[in-house]
């Protein structure tokens, strides 16, 4: 009895016990992989088939298709957690306002230029080969979520805040037109400076890719490779998700966000400042989408001020697909996002003779699925599974 006692005391108080805070913060970790194991699986099952069906004509085919599988499921993986990493912002806050800002690809892009410029500082030093690679990582990441954050926190004071009771219509014109102005803000300052229009993203040596495994396909053998950035990439985008969960799920401040996200008067009635609450969730949203932008570009290895549009355009996918508003929906949406717009850049030119080139039909298969996602299961894949927006 005592100890009931003392469980009830705990929970009045709204305190949780260690295993109750791992199963918060970890939990979601268990869903994403259940996810990546499911769409490598399903999907390497549908390509697996279509090249039987088609090796009649091209016994070939089937070779070809099983020894680039594993690549094309890292590939995937890349993908997803870009996408993934995005769409937490997102999620963050349509949360709270149950509103979509369409500015915030913009906000990812402000965090690639902070990374390049930073690389581009370090460069001109004469610092950057000598430069510790994690601890560049470390500081440009810092850099980009601190401006993204503030910028996306300034964005909603100036654009959002004022149009806050306005028809929903309203503030979504002002997101477009913030979209537009930062595109054009960036690119002024970018081709004013020694950046230029295609900024370089100057990074120190990470060293050569791992090599996974090897395929034989004909007289050769093809290798299965990661890089170290894309490594770093994914540790980047679960380090994030997991510190999500525990501040939004295990924090005082998280607890205020779910009450705002919940009810906005009765939240203010409380004593929560409402407009404090919903700054912060875009600081956080922004920060976010800041890591995203320098990982990205670190990755890709240029940056430029509109390479944020389809990338965003695609998060907002990936966070309809998994559920919007839910966290763990954000990252379980990229990831199958990410798998499918890999095996069709892969498959879609194999399969078809190369009559269709995969890479240019990759958005297609992107956004059909967003069609049907709204027509069959609005609430997306994990959306029944949280009663809370956040």
């Amino acid at each position: 009895m005592a100890a009931e006692a003392n469980v009830d005391a705990r929970q009045a108080k709204g305190q949780r016990s260690l295993g109750e805070l791992l199963r918060i913060v970890l939990g979601p970790l268990g869903q994403v992989l259940l996810f990546i194991i499911g769409s490598a699986v399903v999907l390497g099952l549908i390509v697996i088939i279509f090249a039987l069906l088609l090796s009649s004509s091209n016994p070939q085919i089937l070779q070809t298709t099983l020894a680039i599988l594993p690549q094309v499921i890292i590939d995937g993986i890349v993908r997803g957690f870009l996408f993934a990493t995005i769409a937490l912002g997102y999620t963050m806050v349509y949360g709270v306002l149950e509103f979509i800002n369409f500015a915030h690809g913009e906000i990812f892009m402000v965090g690639g230029f902070v990374g390049a410029a930073f690389g581009y500082t370090l460069t001109s030093m004469g610092i950057i080969d000598g430069f510790p690679p994690l601890l560049f990582v470390v500081i440009a990441i810092a850099l980009g979520m601190l401006v993204s954050g503030l910028l996306a926190m300034t964005t909603e004071r100036v654009a959002y805040r004022p149009l806050r009771n306005a028809p929903r219509l309203v503030p979504l014109i002002s997101a477009i037109g913030m979209s537009l102005v930062l595109q054009d803000l960036v690119r002024l300052i970018a081709t004013n400076t020694p950046l230029g229009f295609n900024a370089r993203f100057e990074t120190p040596s990470f060293g050569p890719a791992l090599q996974l495994a090897t395929m034989p396909i004909g007289d050769r053998d093809i290798p299965v490779t990661i890089s170290i950035k894309a490594v770093i990439f994914i540790v980047a985008s679960l380090l994030m998700l997991l510190a999500l969960n525990y501040l939004v799920n295990a924090t005082r401040l998280g607890k205020a966000i779910r009450a705002t996200a919940q009810d906005r008067s009765t939240a203010s009635l409380m004593g929560i400042d409402v407009n404090q609450i919903i700054a912060l969730t875009f600081l956080i949203g922004g920060a976010l989408g800041g890591a995203a932008g320098v990982l990205f570009g670190m990755n890709i290895g240029t940056v430029n001020p509109y390479m944020g549009f389809i990338p965003g355009l695609k998060a907002f996918t990936a966070a309809v697909l998994g559920g919007i508003g839910n966290i763990t929906g954000a990252m379980v949406g990229g990831i199958v996002l990410g798998f499918l717009e890999a095996f069709v850049a892969s498959y879609l030119s194999i399969f078809t003779a190369g009559a269709f080139s995969g890479a240019s039909y990759a958005d297609i298969a992107a956004f059909s699925i967003l069609i049907l996602i709204l027509i069959f299961r609005p609430s997306g894949l994990l959306g029944e599974a949280t009663t809370q927006k956040v």
